[in-house]
């Protein structure tokens, strides 16, 4: 083989080689430098939202809470929440989103409470439900604005838009307070005491 043919088998081999680390460069350093573009936004995204979020909230965030125990009535009750916080100038209190409580009383009924939000005393243990309060008592179903549960009181207080739905027949009122110890429901109106209700004695 002649010193001119190997330069140019030299050269060609040297060309091939060169073109082929600048396709190299071309195709996996344009991609990466689009994929850490996107990772980059992405993060800076979710960076922000947590941002504006923390912003919103005074205290410490907690995610799929449960809190459990016995009332002064001796009742067990069971309380979750999927968000909750709580403020830094009061320790005592829980704000909470899309609560869900569980009563469990002695003579072994049970109570079932849902809300949007809700507050949680974890001093007193009272409680309160704000937003598309939905409860469950045996066959009935309540749908209202607000309750609150008094543990030193030992009574549920449903106001604000109540409908009861029952097997009975149904009730409109403007309130109404459930004694958990005596286990008797009293129903008020503000409405010149008038209750609108429609219930089948048995």
């Amino acid at each position: 083989m002649t010193t001119q043919r190997k330069k140019k088998l030299r050269i060609i081999q040297i060309s091939l080689l060169f073109f082929g680390i600048l396709v190299l460069i071309i195709t996996y350093g344009g991609n990466n430098k689009n994929f850490e573009g996107k990772i980059s936004d992405k993060n800076q995204k979710k960076a922000e939202t947590q941002i504006n979020n923390s912003k919103e909230i005074d205290g410490d965030v907690f995610i799929n809470i449960e809190y459990s125990g016995l009332d002064l009535a001796g009742n067990r009750y069971i309380l979750k929440s999927a968000e909750a916080y709580n403020s830094d100038a009061n320790n005592e209190i829980v704000n909470m989103k899309s609560v869900q409580a569980t009563f469990y009383f002695k003579d072994d009924t049970v109570l079932n409470v849902w809300s949007d939000e809700g507050e949680y005393n974890n001093q007193t243990l009272d409680m309160k439900f704000r937003g598309s309060v939905k409860a469950i008592y045996e066959n009935s179903t309540l749908y209202a604005g607000q309750a609150d549960y008094s543990n030193s009181k030992s009574f549920l207080i449903i106001s604000n838009n109540v409908k009861i739905d029952d097997i009975r027949g149904k009730i409109v009122a403007d309130k109404l307070l459930f004694d958990i110890k005596k286990q008797q429901l009293n129903i008020a109106s503000f409405n010149d005491g008038k209750i609108n209700a429609n219930i089948k004695l048995k």
